[in-house]
């Protein structure tokens, strides 16, 4: 068993957060963009895109997020592409976040009101300018809430890319706990970071959501 002070413990944990904060942020950042893409495509007039977008969806909704990580973490290689662990980390959950938010938002851009495409066409609007301009805005209040909310999921899930090999705040808290024989320590500083991380944002879509809508 090594020795470690509470304060060396501590700032281990906190050195390999930082690696859960940024896989989160580049995470969430590239698969809303990619989910903005699917969305667009999901509620086009075109039965193909929406066909191939359900597809895309159903795919990462219906499987586990670990079982991803694994496709191509070890799956990629066998086909001559070599992925480290970040980037492995970073593209599986990439493909999980974007099916989620393109779902999530598509549900906001239907609360729309019907009416509201009618009356943008009648100003001679194409698709996209009516997305853009009107449809999009009225969908991005209503998506505040939930799309936080995953945001909150999205910093847990990281802990999953532990299995292969990447060193975030979870791996860095079993590691840890196996060298100094204390994981009740070692794994309540590790929840009480991730409530400190989680938390925060929670807090935020409730006030976004007093600002935007009102509520109390």
């Amino acid at each position: 068993m090594i020795e470690f002070t509470f304060g060396q413990i501590l700032e281990a944990l906190l050195l390999a957060a930082r690696w859960t904060v940024l896989l989160s942020l580049v995470s969430f950042v590239a698969g809303g963009a990619v989910g903005l893409v699917l969305l667009v495509m999901r509620v086009s007039s075109s039965r193909a895109l929406r066909a191939l977008v359900r597809v895309y969806i159903e795919v990462f909704q219906g499987t586990p997020l670990l079982l991803q990580l694994f496709i191509v973490f070890f799956g990629l290689p066998l086909v001559g592409i070599d992925v480290s662990p970040w980037v492995a980390a970073t593209l599986g959950l990439t493909f999980f976040t974007s099916a989620y938010l393109a779902e999530i938002w598509r549900g906001c851009v239907e609360a729309v009101p019907k009416g509201q495409w009618e009356a943008s066409a009648s100003l001679a609007m194409n698709y996209f300018e009516q997305l853009r301009h009107v449809i999009l805005p009225q969908a991005a209040r209503i998506a505040v809430a939930p799309t936080v909310g995953f945001g909150v999921q999205a910093i847990k899930d990281t802990a999953l890319v532990s299995i292969i090999g990447f060193s975030e705040l979870a791996k860095a808290g079993a590691e840890i706990s196996n060298a100094t024989f204390k994981p009740f320590l070692v794994y309540g500083l590790v929840a009480l970071i991730y409530f400190a991380l989680c938390y925060p944002l929670t807090r935020y879509a409730r006030t976004l959501q007093r600002t935007l809508y009102g509520a109390r």
